[in-house]
Parts: C-alpha cells; structure tokens; sequence
C-alpha cells in the first residue's frame, strides 16, 4: 500500500497535531500523546477493502486515547484488529490490559473506552471492520477485547497470517472479490476467538453463542454436501439433535432452516458474480448442496422474489 499520510516534511512543532488529523482521519476519534515533541514522526497507509479499512502505521512512542467524550460524539462501530509486526504496543480495554508483539494479534471495540502504549518506535497492520460482522458470528465483544492471540495455537495464527495478507494486497484485490474475503476473515478471526472462549469461564448465554458459532461453521463447511444431516451434525459435533435446534431457536431458525437460507445465499451471490457467468445455474445450485432443480428454483423464488435467471440477469447493485 502507498503511504497515504505522513508526518514527514512538516515542522517540529506541529508533526503531533497532524498525526492527531491523520489517526482520527483513519480510524475513529482519538486522543493522542507523545514526549518525543519535535522528534515524533508517523505514517499511516490506507485501503477500503469491500466493508473493511485496511491500514499499516508506524510511529514513534505515544499514548492514544478513545474517552467516553470522544465516543459521545461519534457513531463508529467498528472492532480493530491490530496486528503486530515491529515493536511492542499495549492495549487496554474492559477492565483488561495486554501486549501486542510481532506474530501476535488483539481487538479492541471502538463503541467503548480504550488506551493504547506504545513506549518504542513501532509498526503495526490494523483491520477495522464493522462490529456487526464478528458480533453476530460470536456474540457479545466485551468478553475478548485486549486479549492477546499468538502462534501458539493454529486457528489464532491462520487468522494472523491470513488477515495480514489480506491487508498486504488489498489495494490488489477487485471489488468482485472484497466483501467474500472480508467474510472469510471475519469467518477465521470468529474461530480463533471462540476457541479462547471455550477454554474460558463465561456465562452461559457467551457459551452458547460460542457454541452456536462452531455449529454454524461447522455446516458452512458441510453445505455442499446434499446430504447434510441434523443428526450427523449433531453426532459430529457431540451435541443431541434437540440441543442443534434448541441452539438455532435462539435466532427464531432451526437447523433445516438455516442450512436452506445459507445455500441459497450462497447461490446468490455465486449468480451475481461475474468471474462465475460461464456456470450454470444448475451447476452453482448443485455445487451448493441443492439435488433438485425445480425445488430450488421454487425457494429461490420464495427467498428473493425473482427466479435464479432473473436474479443473474439484474443489476449487481440489486
């Protein structure tokens, strides 16, 4: 990513005044502090990634502030994944501190307080994302906000290294194709978060959000097959069919519900985009799970008021 904002070139006096425009200009209101005076330089790169920002910022040592005040006269709602890569920074949030090194990552919420430390020189990649996204994939936030995640279990460093990456190129990556990799990093970060949560002691109802989490991810991974089960799942999951369908009744679904509404999500998008325009929609529809034409085309119809071929005919803005 080209660097977007910089310090360089401004006077002495006036570089920790500019850094404060460029870090609210970035990211959400925010105060900041520095005792390097004249010495402090920063620089922040930027890049929209379909519902996502995806920025790198290296800077020298500073205290940075979101206040209730702040807050108060703001809308934002998103969480920050802040990734380290040079240097050390401390987060601090929901009655929780915790330090960020290089390979290891943490979030904070920008609906709520937060601090961050940074005594050294140091860079890091940071994706925002709206709150919603991993809010509805995990439940309430508060309970995972400065937590540090490392290398020291897979699910933690494939959302590491994938969201990294996803940054890296996000300038590369066409608009076709953004929001279902944004999807897919919030799908990785929800699993790394929900793994810590499950070795935790939560209440019950942060427990069943967990839990209802891994279930519904376990079926995305399923959803091709058409012979997706409710007890199969249950089996796999070491859950009674009952409890599948008591899990899903907190979202008024159940399980043969919900998989019907997320293949044929699935299907619509596929027939929307313009990398797969040479498929069949027999194909995408196979592809997702459906063994029965005419019954798809039927819910199809039922779900989005158009018939497949119509759905693929309209405006990507539909």
């Amino acid at each position: 990513m080209p660097i977007l904002f910089t310090t360089d070139g401004s006077p002495g006096h006036r570089r920790l005044a500019l850094w404060q425009d460029i870090v609210c200009d970035v990211y959400v209101g925010l105060d900041c502090t520095s005792d390097l005076g004249s010495a402090f330089r920063g620089s922040v790169t930027h890049a929209n990634l379909g519902q996502a920002v995806c920025s790198e910022v290296c800077s020298g040592q500073q205290r940075v502030h979101r206040t209730r005040q702040r807050i108060s006269r703001s809308d934002a709602d998103f969480v920050l994944v802040a990734l380290g890569q040079d240097g050390i920074g401390g987060v601090v949030q929901d009655g929780r501190d915790t330090v960020i090194r290089p390979g290891e990552f943490a979030i904070y919420d920008t609906t709520r307080p937060y601090e961050l430390q940074f005594d050294t020189a140091f860079r890091q990649v940071v994706f925002k994302l709206p709150r919603d996204m991993l809010q509805r994939r995990i439940g309430p936030i508060e309970v995972v906000t400065a937590i540090t995640f490392g290398a020291d279990s897979p699910l933690p460093k494939l959302a590491h290294d994938f969201i990294l990456q996803l940054c890296r190129n996000a300038e590369l990556i066409g608009d076709e194709h953004a929001d279902r990799l944004t999807d897919q990093a919030a799908d990785l970060l929800a699993m790394a978060l929900s793994e810590r949560l499950s070795t935790q002691h939560l209440p019950a109802s942060t427990h069943r959000a967990a839990l209802l989490y891994r279930l519904k991810a376990h079926i995305r991974a399923r959803l091709p097959d058409p012979d997706l089960s409710l007890s199969e799942v249950a089996r796999e999951l070491g859950l009674s069919a009952r409890y599948v369908n008591d899990l899903f009744s907190d979202e008024d679904t159940s399980f043969q519900r919900h998989v019907l509404s997320e293949r044929l999500k699935q299907c619509q998008r596929d027939l929307a985009s313009p990398a797969l325009a040479r498929r069949q929609v027999s194909e995408i529809a196979f592809s997702w799970g459906f063994n029965d034409l005419s019954h798809f085309g039927r819910v199809f119809r039922e779900r989005f008021g158009v018939s497949p071929r119509q759905w693929r005919r309209s405006p990507p803005t539909r």
